[in-house]
């Protein structure tokens, strides 16, 4: 049946007869939903809700002084409609995402998903104009055609996600680290007789060369504690931004010190150790897993010259003897 339709096609239309109906599918489908989108009501208490978020984000400026004029985010304003989830969980998921890559700007999520859009559709029309060179050539295979357009766009979809997840993993991968270093910095100068404050600052300062992405995180916590925010709600929204286990132990470790009034000194020495035992854990691990990863190497590089070494000589002399014998008889 598909083929007879494809017969059809290109009999009516030509050798690009395929490609035609499915361009002209595709407008279909977006002047259906188009009206769909555009009409789309918006649910009043989700309405007052965005107000209000929107209202306390600008009030939260204002008072840290961190307003500035941003062009790009506001050419995108009129399209944010498109270009930003409509659900809070979906819109919350992405934004945590986009922060724990490193990517800490207002227009984070609304960026992220038009260079998604943007890539999908640039690809999308590069696989329409190699599937045309395809059928000038004389391919006007329907499904070769079809791969041809849609394999270009779904990868231009997906190449910005893969990007997030690298920087995710780079980013996090750092932070754990890094971490053991900067608990045992943070321990001499807590014994020094500095607070807790002045040695996450003092951290964040001295290893910012090294695990730029921990003292990224050190930095955030100093600047909220000055600004006046609870140091317990400062932690949690740390180990929220990090997304790493070690983070989320050692602020349970911090709040509860600071509940039961011991000693963070205390507590930094033994959480500390305890941090680097892990990372001589990790590096065992990854020394074990080293030689099966070598495995595949050995076999593919040092048998077949040993064989050829061992048996070579062999076959040649069996070779000679058979040729000799042979021309004997």
């Amino acid at each position: 049946m598909l083929e007879g339709f494809n017969n059809t096609l290109v009999e009516t239309f030509g050798p690009l007869g395929p490609l035609f109906a499915i361009g002209l599918l595709g407008v279909l489908l977006v002047l259906m939903t188009l009206p769909t989108l555009l009409k789309k009501r918006v649910d009043p208490m989700e309405r007052i809700q965005r107000e209000q978020a929107a209202a306390r984000e600008m009030t939260a400026e204002k008072k840290r002084g961190l307003r500035h004029h941003d062009a790009a985010g506001e050419k995108l304003d009129k399209f944010k409609q498109f270009l930003e989830p409509q659900n809070e969980e979906e819109y919350s998921a992405t934004k945590l995402k986009l922060l724990r890559a490193g990517y800490r700007g207002r227009n984070a999520v609304r960026t992220f998903h038009f260079i998604q859009f943007s890539l999908g559709l640039g690809l999308l029309f590069f696989g329409i104009i190699l599937a045309l060179i395809k059928s000038a050539n004389g391919d006007s295979s329907t499904q070769s055609m079809v791969l041809t357009v849609l394999i270009p766009g779904v990868v231009g979809y997906y190449i910005p996600r893969y990007w997030v997840q690298k920087r995710l993993d780079k980013r996090a991968e750092e932070i754990v680290n890094g971490f053991p270093d900067a608990l045992d910095m943070m321990l001499v100068c807590v014994e020094a007789g500095q607070s807790l404050d002045q040695a996450i600052v003092r951290v964040a300062h001295e290893i910012k060369a090294g695990y730029p992405a921990l003292a990224e995180e050190f930095e955030t916590v100093a600047a909220e504690l000055k600004a006046g925010k609870e140091r317990v709600t400062v932690l949690r929204d740390m180990a929220e931004r990090a997304g790493v286990p070690d983070i989320s132990s050692f602020v349970t470790v911090m709040i509860q010190s600071a509940t039961f009034g011991t000693s963070i000194a205390e507590a930094l020495r033994v959480y500390g150790a305890e941090m680097r035992d892990k990372r001589v854990m990790r590096a065992e691990e990854k020394a074990n897993v080293l030689p099966t990863k070598l495995t595949l190497g050995t076999m593919l590089f040092t048998v077949p010259p040993l064989l050829l070494i061992l048996v070579g000589p062999s076959m040649y002399g069996m070779y000679i003897t058979l040729t000799q014998t042979g021309t004997g008889l």
